[in-house]
């Protein structure tokens, strides 16, 4: 009977030391590697959420209701309205020098390319309104509203 608690424990042991080391390398593959994983965002579909932004603010507010559906943020539409209010007054072509601040949510320029391709909208400017919409809230979706402080 002790013999056998014990072969149990030690193969245990080595099942979590084994899941441990999995986890560890995968960790590291995942954190150290550039090129796109298998995390990585799908692309948005083109028919998502396609309005004509370029037209009115109304348009904007549009993409705004449609992406917060379709990705459920916390504060939901009022707060995703308030933010962009805030940070552009829903205009697309905003820019604010001093970061440099893009777009409807006001993403700093540098950052820009990588959030655009981790949300699924590769190449597309920050000045297109349906992208920084879309990214804003799909970054919401996962990290919350810190960056635009809370």
């Amino acid at each position: 009977m002790e013999k056998t608690h014990a072969r149990t424990r030690r193969g245990i042991v080595a099942a979590l030391l084994i899941t441990g080391m999995l986890t560890a390398m995968t960790f590291t593959t995942m954190t150290f590697t550039t090129a796109p994983s298998a995390s990585a965002a799908r692309r948005v579909p083109r028919q998502l959420c396609k309005f004509d932004w370029k037209k009115s603010d109304r348009q904007v507010k549009r993409t705004i209701r449609c992406a917060v559906r379709r990705w459920h943020v916390r504060g939901g539409v009022r707060k995703a309205m308030k933010v962009a209010r805030r940070e552009s007054g829903f205009e697309p072509r905003a820019y604010n020098s001093a970061g440099p601040y893009l777009g409807v949510y006001q993403h700093v320029r540098s950052y820009w390319p990588s959030r655009a391709r981790q949300m699924g909208l590769p190449g597309k400017s920050a000045f297109n309104g349906r992208a920084n919409v879309i990214v804003s809230i799909r970054m919401v979706n996962k990290h919350g509203w810190g960056p635009w402080g809370g």
